[in-house]
């Protein structure tokens, strides 16, 4: 038996808008999309994939799971995700080695530094 990675559902208050967000700062492809739902994948036949869909209630506290992202100039990837509508989170975590960024919805995701060595 063997299992292969589809995707991650996201739970969203505006999941188009939020799909949308993500599409533009992974450099992702919107692969389908309705008035209340929306599916990215890094290109339209490659998973796995990133499927927003909607919900009732509100987020209430820290996410269970978040992604990391390693990209070449970390500095430079904050700037650039600052300016696209994230968020810097308050974590009281002082001198990491990653940052902690909140997306539209406050959903917590970690830009981490250059690998050492």
């Amino acid at each position: 038996m063997a299992l292969e990675w589809e995707q991650i559902i996201v739970d969203s208050a505006d999941p188009v808008a939020l799909g949308r967000w993500w599409a533009e700062a992974l450099g992702w492809v919107v692969v389908d999309e309705s008035e209340e739902i929306i599916e990215i994948r890094p290109e339209p036949d490659r998973m796995p994939g990133l499927l927003f869909v909607p919900v009732p209630e509100g987020k209430t506290s820290k996410n269970r799971l978040h992604p990391d992202f390693r990209p070449d100039d970390q500095e430079a990837e904050v700037a650039r995700l600052l300016s696209l509508g994230a968020q810097r989170a308050s974590t009281g975590q002082e001198e990491q080695h990653w940052v902690t960024l909140l997306d539209p919805e406050g959903n917590e995701f970690c830009v981490l530094s250059d690998r050492k060595g």
